[in-house]
C-alpha cells in the first residue's frame, strides 16, 4: 500500500523527483539517496510499504532488514571513507509518524570540522537548519557507484577477504 502525499511512498512511487534513483530493491525495502540537506552519500532504507512504526514492520520486512542495514552500511563506507558512519530511524512529523526510513550518513572529519565540531544528532539538526543541499552532480555521481556495488554480490566487509578468498590465497 502508497498513500498519495507521503514523502516516502511519492518517491518510491516515482510520483516526485528521487536524485539518484532507487539503488537497490529488495522485496520489501528500497535504498536510494536521502532527499534534502544532507551530505552526499547519505542514503536512506525505506520500506516499500507504507510503514510508521518499527513494531508494524511484516515478519519479510524485518528479516530482510539486519542484512539490508549492514550491506548499505558497507556501501556507505567503501564509498565515502567515514569516520563514523551514522545510522538512525527518522518517521516522526509534526503531530503524527510518517513513512519510516533509516538513514545512513557517512560523517567525515571534513564535515564534523564544517559545522562547528558539531556529531551525532546536533550535527544533523545544524545541516538540516542550515537547508544546504548537496549538489545533484555529485548525489548523480555517488549513486552511479552505490548502484554498482550494490549490484556486486560479493560486497565484502571492511577489512575482510571476499567470500573464497582466503582458500584460494592458500592455494586451496
Amino acid at each position: 500500500m502508497t498513500v498519495v502525499g507521503c514523502l516516502g511512498c511519492d518517491l518510491i512511487a516515482g510520483r516526485r523527483p528521487l536524485p539518484g534513483g532507487i539503488l537497490h530493491r529488495t522485496a520489501s525495502w528500497v535504498v536510494s539517496h536521502v532527499v534534502g540537506p544532507l551530505n552526499v552519500g547519505t542514503l536512506v532504507l525505506s520500506p516499500l510499504a507504507h510503514v510508521t512504526a518499527i513494531a508494524d514492520l511484516p515478519d519479510a520486512a524485518t528479516a530482510e532488514f539486519g542484512p539490508l542495514l549492514r550491506r548499505t552500511t558497507r556501501v556507505v563506507e567503501e564509498l565515502g571513507t567515514p569516520e563514523q558512519p551514522y545510522v538512525c530511524l527518522w518517521a516522526h512529523g509534526p503531530g503524527h509518524r510518517r513513512h519510516l526510513h533509516f538513514v545512513v550518513q557517512p560523517v567525515t572529519a571534513d564535515l564534523v570540522a564544517a559545522h562547528g565540531g558539531l556529531r551525532s544528532e546536533r550535527l544533523q539538526a545544524a545541516m538540516l537548519a542550515a537547508g544546504v543541499e548537496p549538489d545533484p552532480t555529485e548525489v548523480e555521481r555517488f549513486c552511479a557507484a552505490a548502484r554498482a556495488r550494490f549490484a556486486d554480490e560479493d560486497l565484502p566487509a571492511r577489512g575482510l577477504a571476499a567470500p573464497g578468498e582466503a582458500l584460494r590465497e592458500r592455494g586451496a
